[in-house]
């Protein structure tokens, strides 16, 4: 069945941080994008907090500010680093310290961070040249920690959505039907290119992969709220949207009117081991 890294291209398919034109669409409706996509687990941030030497945190992709408000009510200094000035803007309305770049482009100017984190963000950043910037930025000691959810759709929403969004895209360079068998599976390439990225630095322990098992159910109005803010159709034409909420909200229907989504999240870390 057709799974996804939530929010990004088949996570099978190479290099989506070339999709410029995917990354940078979020803030077509960043209210949206905070309203409906779920935070991260607790367990998550505890343990970044455990390991890290510090509460200095660096928040790549901060995005509308999700996971840098649930590290600021943890303790932690943050600054994000986003670069669509429309995710920026309704970050700082949340008062998250917000500068606008690409990760890659970005001038620390001397900052370091005890942590650097990014929430479903990390596959928008060349993985060896952001691995490079985080070690620049981190102290000696200072935590990588890049993590995504990995949603398991049922199987009937995941064919629904796959064949709405091949039948009104099917030029797509994000193609939801790709991707086939247990989701956490079908992420692993993806987990793969940001540890190589994290090892060709020469910089970085060897990494290695926390995950947190956690689900959310959701009405047919939350999920479908939820489905415009994923990469694969942010970019849709109001009309061809509907066509897929269409569909995708009848099986929602079929099924009682709700829809319960097993989530793993899953975090590639690793501790900055050379000396500056």
């Amino acid at each position: 069945m057709p799974t996804l890294v939530q929010g990004q291209p088949d996570p099978s398919g190479s290099e989506p941080h070339r999709h410029r034109k995917v990354a940078q669409s979020f803030g077509v409706d960043a209210e949206r994008y905070d309203r409906a996509r779920p935070p991260y687990p607790d367990a998550l941030v505890d343990r970044i907090l455990a390991t890290s030497p510090g509460r200095d945190v660096l928040d790549v992709g901060a995005g509308t500010g999700i996971e840098a408000r649930q590290f600021r009510a943890a303790g932690c200094t943050v600054l994000g680093i986003e670069p669509d000035e429309r995710m920026a803007a309704f970050a700082r309305r949340g008062r998250v310290e917000v500068e606008v770049a690409r990760f890659e482009d970005w001038q620390p100017a001397g900052r370091q961070f005890d942590a650097v984190v990014a929430g479903t963000a990390w596959h928008w950043v060349d993985p060896f040249a952001g691995a490079a910037k985080a070690a620049q930025v981190l102290r000696p000691g200072g935590l990588l920690a890049p993590f995504h959810h990995v949603p398991q759709l049922p199987e009937a929403v995941a064919d629904a959505l796959a064949e709405a969004h091949r039948r009104v895209a099917p030029d797509s360079p994000v193609d939801l039907g790709a991707v086939k068998g247990p989701a956490l599976d079908a992420a692993q390439p993806l987990f793969a290119r940001i540890a190589d990225g994290i090892r060709r630095t020469g910089r970085f322990s060897e990494p290695d992969q926390w995950h947190f098992v956690w689900e959310r159910t959701y009405t047919r109005e939350q999920w479908l709220d939820q489905l415009p803010t994923f990469g694969a159709l942010t970019g849709l034409a109001a009309d061809e949207l509907a066509d897929v909420l269409d569909g995708v909200g009848a099986v929602i229907d079929a099924l009682g009117g709700a829809v319960t989504v097993p989530y793993t999240t899953v975090a590639v870390t690793s501790i900055r081991s050379d000396r500056p």
